[in-house]
């Protein structure tokens, strides 16, 4: 399950990258029932470790910056 801070943080980033590098709302929203179909696709679960990997590394990089 996706936090809803990483839902907000990605919602910001597409509705940036609307406004200041030209990316089409057509295109946003394709991408927005990709998203759809891939979380009740039986890919779901592999899309979701793979999320949940690179939120340990990056937690790990942090951790050892800091």
């Amino acid at each position: 399950m996706v936090s809803v801070s990483a839902v907000l943080v990605l919602a910001v980033i597409v509705v940036l990258l609307v406004r200041k590098a030209g990316l089409k709302v057509l295109h946003a929203s394709l991408c927005v029932l990709l998203g759809f179909y891939l979380a009740s696709s039986s890919m779901a679960p592999s899309i979701s470790d793979f999320g949940d990997t690179m939120a340990d590394v990056i937690d790990e990089i942090s951790e050892t910056a800091s």
